[in-house]
Formats: C-alpha cells, sequence, structure tokens
C-alpha cells in the first residue's frame, strides 16, 4: 500500500461523513481518510440499510477494489469484489469468500448512523 504520509489531521480528517440518502441500498461512497497515520481512500457501502466501511485495498493484489469508481459490487450484489484479479469478500464482514484473497480480509473502518448522516472513522483497533 502506497498511500500519502500525513502530517496534519486538519488537513486529512479522520473522519467522513455524508447524508443518509447519498449511500442507498446497494450503493456506495469514496472518501478519504487517515487511518494508521497515513492518507487512504476509504468506501462505504449500504446492504440492506446497513452500512459498512473498509480501506479501499485489495489484500490479495494491493489495489483499489473498484476498477470504475464506486463500483465495489458483483453483478449479482452478494459480494464485494476486487476488479484486478476477482477476489470476492462479505459486505458485512470484508472477509475473503472466494477468488486469490486466500482467506484474508480487507481492512474495516468504523461506521455509524447519527442525526441523518453517516459517519466513518478509522478503526480504533486498528
Amino acid at each position: 500500500m502506497k498511500p500519502t504520509i500525513a502530517d496534519d489531521p486538519i488537513v486529512h480528517p479522520t473522519e467522513w461523513s455524508a447524508p443518509l440518502d447519498k449511500v442507498p441500498p446497494g450503493g456506495s461512497a469514496k472518501f478519504h481518510i487517515l487511518w494508521r497515520e497515513r492518507l487512504v481512500e476509504g468506501f462505504v457501502v449500504n446492504v440492506d440499510g446497513r452500512y459498512y466501511a473498509y480501506v479501499n485495498y485489495c489484500i490479495h493484489a494491493g489495489t483499489p477494489l473498484d476498477w470504475w469508481p464506486n463500483e465495489f459490487f458483483s453483478d449479482d450484489q452478494r459480494f464485494l469484489i476486487c476488479r484486478t484479479h476477482g477476489s470476492r469478500y462479505e459486505p458485512k464482514t470484508g472477509k475473503c469468500a472466494g477468488g486469490p484473497c486466500a482467506g484474508g480480509a480487507l481492512f474495516p473502518l468504523d461506521v455509524e448512523v447519527m442525526a441523518g448522516r453517516i459517519v466513518v472513522r478509522a478503526s480504533r483497533d486498528q
């Protein structure tokens, strides 16, 4: 992973938020967030009205999952898929569900809904 080293948390936010309607069921949104002292691209998905967020980094290929912007779901909407080599991940857990990711998982970000907004923060345990 080659994200930018972030020196100023004011310039590089540790939190991202958006109105709930920005990410409808089956939808996604990308953003940048300070994670492990690096500025990384993250994404949030809406699965049946619940939100899940991850660092946009395939553990197998080391590339972003989406080949085209915000295209994270497989054609049948069952999995998050890395468009580079086909690794599939469970949207609710980030765990590998098939392909060359070989039992690993995406890096999760904390998500909560507050006052009609999706709020994503870097995971406290990461």
